[in-house]
């Protein structure tokens, strides 16, 4: 009896951690980074702000563990999408697709987690986040060229420029609002994949071969 207790009790501290996460990625993907202060997310949790310190010992700690999430979720969809492709040029243009995609979807939350200006704590976890993305693309990248998919170039520098890319084109400031999330993604995808060397046919033909997430 007392080993379930103890489950139990595990259960329920996991549940209220995630509570607060999800209150503090549903502040972020409304107002912003900005506005994940621990007052504000306990509010939105419905609970004490002395229950969130309990969890998270600093806004710091609480804004670093909300982007190591979302960076592990990020990049397992990339990584399943890229897995059941059926080549490695195929595979990277799923990867770059996918995360166009779910960044798109969410587009104020992406803006939030990987490129806000905000504090210095926050961004050592948001770069973090992007070195991640970035060494995913990379090895995709690394493998077509490996194959002879893709004219040899340095893939530790192509990679964060497709991250950048998506990230400019579609999530920042100046992205343009007026295109469907289809034809926006599809558009980036095209750009990164001519930029890596995929003549326009091919890479046309890749992205149509992409179904969007």
């Amino acid at each position: 009896m007392a080993y379930r207790r103890t489950e139990n009790v595990v259960r329920r501290l996991a549940e209220r951690e995630q509570t607060i996460l999800d209150a503090a990625q549903s502040i972020a993907g409304e107002d912003g980074m900005g506005a994940v202060q621990i007052a504000a997310v306990a509010h939105r949790a419905d609970i004490a702000a002395g229950t969130v310190y309990r969890y998270f010992p600093s806004k710091s700690d609480l804004v670093a563990e909300l982007i190591a999430g979302m960076a592990e979720r990020e990049l397992t969809a990339m990584r399943s999408a890229a897995d059941a492709a059926p080549g490695p040029l195929s595979a990277l243009a799923a990867s770059i697709v996918t995360f166009a995609a779910r960044a798109l979807q969410e587009r104020r939350l992406a803006w939030a987690m990987m490129a806000e200006p905000v504090d210095v704590d926050v961004d050592a976890s948001r770069l973090n986040f992007r070195r991640a993305l970035a060494n995913e693309l990379e090895k995709r990248i690394t493998t077509a060229i490996a194959g002879r998919h893709l004219p040899d170039q340095d893939a530790r520098v192509a990679a964060p420029a497709v991250i950048g890319a998506v990230l400019e084109g579609l999530v920042g400031p100046s992205a343009p609002s007026g295109s469907t999330t289809r034809e926006a993604v599809q558009m980036v995808t095209l750009f990164a994949l001519r930029a890596l060397g995929v003549v326009d046919a091919r890479a046309r033909g890749l992205v149509a071969q992409c179904a969007l997430p």
